[in-house]
């Protein structure tokens, strides 16, 4: 069975080398600061007690007050999974650093986000629409999101 990394275990990992980047940690989830998630992402992979380097999926909830990005995470080579998270407060234009360099099965995933949610990822190497058309009106999944298409 896969063991779950605690957010307080990888929180120790990630402040040994990004002592600023920890926001908080809860039960199996560790809440990083937006501006360091390319780098500590990079960390996860390359870590070798860690070993992160299958990314199983990302999601976006939108919570009114911010959007969280949610990434999980598998080891296969030590067989064990943590999920790491990061708040984007700005409706206006929340943005996170994308990922796909680190974990190029990021690429649909937040593409899907940014078309659905309005989330941008930077550094993106295609960030378009996936599911909807150009042009479409908003972001259907946000939680603002008034349906005013006509078809």
């Amino acid at each position: 069975m896969t063991r779950a990394v605690q957010g307080e275990e990888l929180a120790g990992y990630v402040r040994q080398k990004f002592p600023d980047a920890v926001c908080q940690w809860k039960g199996e989830s560790l809440w990083i600061e937006p501006s360091d998630l390319r780098e500590v992402a990079e960390f996860l992979r390359d870590e070798p007690d860690l070993d992160f380097k299958f990314l199983n999926s990302v999601s976006a909830v939108d919570y009114v007050q911010y959007f969280e990005v949610v990434y999980h995470l598998t080891s296969l080579e030590h067989n064990h999974s943590a999920v790491v998270k990061t708040r984007l407060y700005s409706r206006e234009a929340p943005t996170a650093q994308s990922v796909v360099a680190v974990w190029p099965g990021a690429d649909f995933q937040e593409r899907e986000i940014y078309d659905l949610m309005g989330v941008s990822f930077e550094g993106h190497p295609n960030l378009k629409r996936i599911m909807l058309w150009e042009g479409f009106p908003g972001h259907p999944q946000r939680r603002d999101f008034e349906d005013v298409v006509t078809y």
